[in-house]
């Protein structure tokens, strides 16, 4: 058994980003980008109106008020198609390129339009109203640097920048199977036999897909050993990760590690010093990283948080210390003494910092959806009071 330390140690060495693929910009979203978003084009183009006015040239508004013929109109994606000269102006709209000879755009509320032209109320002071050529970005720029999510913001700047296709880290592929006799889909109960719903592959499966993971299918097998070997061949060929939950302890039908035997199982690490999760063990088989957690849905929950999170967070190329975030915060409760594991409290967050939640079983469910912390609780730690510092990591 080693300490949470060590095994997390281990997790960031396994977690290096997997290689990258290049893939459409419409399905870019959410991706890890893995070259940076370069601008392929100047951004404007040209000088560009800021505002709905009239393109006019300063020496024709020194003495307004001024009225000058309106020779044509400009529109964003259709430009007027002549040069401004002296005596006149143009009707254009803000995102239009500005005529030739433009000087600035007024702004139609100084204007007054008196049929074929244009009355200039004033002497303009103040901005130009247009925006210049590569006032935003220059083709060439470095728009966005590799490393980060691509949300919102960034796929705009990816296709402003006119980029068809960006180059991404590959998600890592993620198989979950739960195993237990016990188990059954949620909402079809065996009519054989006793159970209970399959509830923790669901949570899982969300942790996977949150820090950049794709879930390639969820399994439900019972405790037949060579139902599950034969699960296993096919699941390490499909994943870059396989999970499976329950079985990890140490029963008659606790099979997560035999089940892998054939494929020549090398582990990792198997239990680590912490509670819940005691059981949790990860290895590698057949070229596929095995991540095997335990059945009690708080454990697996918690484990799952602290191990596989920072090892999909790597893999997807986002880094594994995103999912590490530890901080201190004050406690508006109070908590015991710490054992000699290293214990994770499921807590929740509170006007004035953390505090625990009551319900610490590990197979409870209910409880979880009050947790949004994991409060650290290191091995040894007396008991805390209100306003004591506490290490907290989300859940």
């Amino acid at each position: 058994m080693i300490s949470f330390e060590q095994a997390s140690a281990l997790v960031a060495d396994l977690a290096q980003a997997l290689p990258h693929e290049t893939v459409g910009l419409a399905l870019a979203d959410g991706r890890i980008l893995a070259k940076p978003i370069v601008a392929r084009r100047t951004s404007p183009a040209t000088d560009v109106s800021a505002m709905d006015g009239y393109a006019a040239r300063d020496d024709d508004l020194v003495e307004a008020p001024v009225r000058l013929a309106v020779i044509g109109e400009a529109y964003a994606g259709q430009a007027f198609d002549g040069v401004l000269a002296p005596g006149s102006c143009v009707r254009i709209f803000t995102g239009a390129t500005a005529p030739i000879g433009t000087d600035r755009v007024v702004i139609q509320e100084e204007v007054r339009r008196e049929g074929p032209r244009a009355v200039f109320l004033q002497t303009p002071r103040g901005g130009r109203n247009l925006r210049a050529p590569g006032s935003d970005f220059a083709a060439g720029d470095v728009l966005v640097e590799p490393g980060v999510r691509l949300n919102a913001q960034r796929m705009v700047a990816a296709a402003a920048a006119d980029l068809a296709r960006v180059s991404v880290i590959s998600r890592p592929r993620v198989l979950i199977i739960s195993t237990g006799e016990e188990l059954d889909e949620p909402g079809r109960p065996s009519k054989l036999r006793p159970g209970i719903p399959e509830s923790v592959s669901f949570g899982v499966a969300s942790l996977v897909r949150a820090w950049g993971g794709k879930v390639v299918d969820r399994w439900r097998l019972g405790d037949d050993l060579a139902a599950l070997e034969t699960a296993a061949r096919s699941a390490v060929g499909r994943a870059d990760v396989v999970v499976v939950t329950g079985g990890a302890s140490v029963g008659e039908r606790d099979f997560a590690k035999a089940m892998f035997a054939p494929l020549d199982l090398q582990l990792i690490f198997s239990k680590v010093a912490i509670k819940p999760g005691k059981p949790i063990w990860i290895g590698r088989a057949s070229g596929a990283l095995v991540v095997g957690l335990p059945g009690n849905p708080t454990s697996a929950l918690v484990t799952a948080r602290l191990f596989l999170a920072p090892l999909i967070a790597g893999l997807a190329g986002l880094g594994s210390a995103a999912a590490t975030d530890w901080r201190s915060v004050a406690l508006t409760g109070s908590l015991g003494p710490c054992g000699d594991r290293e214990t994770f409290v499921r807590g929740r967050r509170t006007q004035g910092g953390v505090e625990p939640i009551g319900d610490q079983d590990s197979s409870a469910q209910k409880a979880l959806v009050l947790s949004d912390v994991l409060i650290r609780r290191r091995p040894g730690d007396a008991a805390s009071e209100t306003g004591a510092l506490v290490e907290i990591l989300d859940f």
